[in-house]
């Protein structure tokens, strides 16, 4: 049976941009989804982007009549892009504001995934290291596929937080999207740079397959997270997919 656990802090409760969505029943034609988005632009603008997004994404995806789930996430995607864009626009406090995205929808033993920005889905099979699954849009990243800097430097680099594509801050934007087919011990980890900027993906891996119970593995590894030093939001969603 699926089950999801999810642990989600802020590191000043009050200025939290981080937020997540998951409904194991079906949202419109999807049979469950699970959102993760990273607000960006201002404390306050970042809320209001990252939370916005997903009302706005869960709304188009509840309407939405198709049965094809990468059109139905890509519409709702483009639809809250034009939404966010539009108040952007309208309200000079939220004026450059953004969050990122990631989005997975289980159907049958497939998972499918689209993001945008530097949020992550991994993949942390029974006997398999873990797998990024997501690619992040950000200015390092580009730098360690160009081979300018390696992984480890790319954690520390003083441009990292620099991403190349968030929704609402273009007229258009493109997300990227995945199919993976799903075996029976994999683990779904959904999470913002809030973990991955302080946990290693090596330390993620070894956390989840130690702990059968993924609240318990969760809220470890955001305890982990802020004793490396914490220094952004942590967001943590794990799903059991069967």
């Amino acid at each position: 049976m699926r089950s999801v656990g999810a642990s989600h802090i802020g590191k000043v409760r009050t200025e939290n941009q981080d937020r997540i969505f998951f409904h194991d029943q079906p949202v419109g034609n999807l049979k469950n989804l699970y959102i993760v988005a990273d607000g960006m632009g201002g404390h306050k603008a970042g809320d209001y982007a990252s939370r916005y997004t997903i009302e706005r994404v869960v709304a188009s995806v509840s309407r939405n009549a198709g049965d094809e789930p990468v059109s139905i996430i890509k519409e709702a995607i483009n639809k809250a892009n034009e939404l966010l864009v539009a108040e952007s626009r309208g309200d000079e406090a939220k004026r450059g504001m953004g969050t990122t995205l990631v989005i997975g929808t289980i159907i049958g033993n497939k998972l499918f995934v689209a993001n945008i920005g530097d949020s992550r889905l991994y993949i942390v099979g029974g006997t398999e290291q873990i797998r990024q699954i997501t690619r992040d849009h950000s200015l390092v990243d580009e730098m360690v596929r160009m081979g300018e800097i390696n992984a480890d430097e790319a954690r520390v680099h003083p441009d990292k937080n620099i991403i190349t594509r968030a929704v609402g801050a273009a007229d258009h934007v493109e997300a990227d999207f995945f199919e993976v087919e799903l075996c029976e011990d994999d683990r779904i980890l959904l999470c913002t740079d809030g973990l991955t900027n302080m946990v290693r993906d090596e330390e993620i891996c070894d956390t989840i397959r130690q702990n059968d119970n993924i609240e318990t593995a969760a809220s470890q590894l955001v305890a982990m997270a802020n004793a490396n030093g914490g220094r952004d939001n942590i967001t943590v969603m794990i799903i059991k997919p069967f």
